[in-house]
């Protein structure tokens, strides 16, 4: 049986997670009391082994002491995102099977729009008090701060990131503590040489799998984790300073924005420490790692993974500059490529991206997208499109649902959307298939610029030239649609969804 996670061999000084942005510090001694206090009112209020906890904070300390209170009492937790509408947090909310729902200041959702939405559900406040919730600190400091006699460990249940539309739990099967989020980080982390000596900058919201289980393996290892509330390009520079920060990770579009940074202000700050910085959800565009490998050294580490754990590969960086573009080889299972009919493709070739022998998932109460996720051959599938080449390296070309069909033709956005990004002038860049009379779908992108008001048919044509150096006619976009911002997530994934559901039709406005 899986041990719950317990702090108390580590020094009760020592600083647990710091937050970057207000500098609050929760010591492990004070993560310690607060998580053996959190579970005992867990247990006071009727919670059982299995039972299901709904999360909804921005990154916060309060979120950790949670999240720790769970895993000490057996439960299962569901972290949902921060900025979620009502109705997209009560679907996850009922679709979990949540008893009840913590959540606090900062977050998009009301407790009386869950109330009406989720009738029975118990919502706790951590923070200001609200009618109709139950006090999270008030009844927490009426329980003693004692271990539980049947501690048990709890563990994660993750929904996908929703970037093509409503979100889906990932349930594991198999033994206890196979597919937990935490229990899967703790060995990777170990695998990468975190430990206590490690002092960890987690940029991301903690609602994904990858920071939420970094920062909880980091800190059963006994290091320290600072914590941005919000990425700034800037400020992650100077908490790495300021804190001698070894361990990081991060997504793509933190590196974009990180290069897009006055070159005086790349420069003025002391990264020295920095031994590795990791960065997954989505394949680099392969000029962006160059220069970020350029600017840190060879100390980027990539992975490819999800949250249904289906695959894990891995590269480092003189791997990388080697097989440029790769995510790396499988460290989980054997890669397979296959077609649309579900047969092997030759080396080299591009289809669907499946793993044998990667951990076995289902969806949350959806046979149909369980389904369509397995091979006949029980390989799973999270639908990626890449290929392999003759060492085994992996190439992502795309999400299969991404793809656009235009004049017959299959066009991946993502190859599209690297380049883009790359342009001086822009600071991130989607691309979606639109429909079209002529051609089936039209490609079309959305581009948000580093300086809005140069925005217009002018600098749309100046991009659709730049692009045709590199791309043929088929890929460069028909229409270029300049926004403010783009609905990324803070995972880094783009929503293309809400992309496409804020066209009318083919042609959209230009801004």
């Amino acid at each position: 049986m899986p041990v719950a996670p317990s702090y108390s061999a580590f020094p009760p000084d020592k600083p647990a997670l710091v937050m970057g942005g207000d500098g609050r510090t929760v010591t492990f001694g004070e993560l310690e009391s607060k998580a053996d206090r959190g579970a005992q009112l867990l247990r006071a209020e009727g919670f059982a082994d299995g039972e299901v906890l709904a999360i909804c904070m921005p990154n916060r300390p309060e979120l950790f002491e949670v999240v720790c209170a769970a895993l000490r009492c057996g439960l299962t937790f569901v972290p949902i995102p921060s900025k979620l509408t009502a109705p997209e947090a009560a679907f996850i909310i009922r679709d979990s099977g949540a008893k009840a729902l913590v959540l606090s200041d900062g977050v998009e959702v009301t407790a009386d729009a869950i109330a009406a939405s989720c009738p029975g559900l118990t919502l706790y406040r951590v923070g200001s008090e609200l009618p109709g919730t139950r006090s999270w600190d008030g009844l927490r400091a009426a329980v003693p701060a004692a271990p539980l006699r049947d501690a048990r460990r709890g563990k994660a249940m993750l929904y996908s990131s929703g970037t093509t539309g409503r979100q889906k739990g990932v349930v594991h099967d198999g033994a206890e503590g196979v597919g937990d989020v935490v229990t899967s980080s703790i060995r990777f982390v170990a695998r990468i040489g975190g430990g206590a000596h490690s002092t960890y900058l987690s940029t991301a919201p903690l609602y994904h799998a990858a920071p939420l289980g970094f920062a909880l393996a980091v800190i059963e290892a006994g290091g320290t984790v600072v914590v941005m509330e919000h990425f700034d390009a800037e400020h992650a520079l100077r908490l790495i300073e300021r804190h001698r920060v070894d361990l990081s990770q991060w997504v793509p579009t933190h590196f974009v924005r990180l290069l897009k940074l006055d070159a005086g202000i790349r420069g003025a700050y002391d990264l020295s420490s920095l031994r590795l910085a990791v960065h997954a959800a989505a394949p680099c565009p392969v000029p962006v790692k160059h220069a970020m490998i350029e600017w840190w050294g060879p100390i980027l580490l990539e992975f490819y993974g999800s949250t249904e754990q289906a695959a894990l590969t891995i590269i480092d960086s003189e791997q990388w500059l080697a097989h440029e573009g790769s995510v790396g080889r499988c460290h989980v299972g054997t890669i397979h490529i296959c077609d649309d009919e579900g047969d092997e493709l030759p080396v080299g070739e591009v289809g669907t991206v499946y793993c044998e022998g990667g951990l076995e998932f289902s969806y949350l109460g959806d046979p149909g997208r369980t389904s369509t996720a397995h091979h006949a051959k029980g390989w799973t599938t999270v639908g990626d499109i890449g290929r392999l080449d003759e060492d085994g390296y992996l190439y992502l070309t795309d999400r299969k649902n991404f793809m656009i069909i235009t004049g017959g033709v299959n066009v991946y956005p993502q190859e599209i959307e690297d380049l883009l990004v790359t342009h001086p002038q822009v600071v991130d860049a989607a691309v979606i298939g639109v429909p079209d009379e002529d051609l089936g779908e039209a490609v079309t992108a959305f581009v948000q610029l580093v300086d809005p008001s140069q925005a217009g048919d002018e600098l749309a044509e100046g991009l659709r030239r730049w692009l045709r150096a590199s791309l043929s006619s088929i890929k460069v976009p028909k229409k270029i649609l300049f926004r403010d911002a783009l609905p990324r997530l803070p995972t880094g994934k783009m929503a293309k969804h809400v992309l496409k559901s804020g066209l009318s039709g083919p042609a959209g406005p230009t801004r």
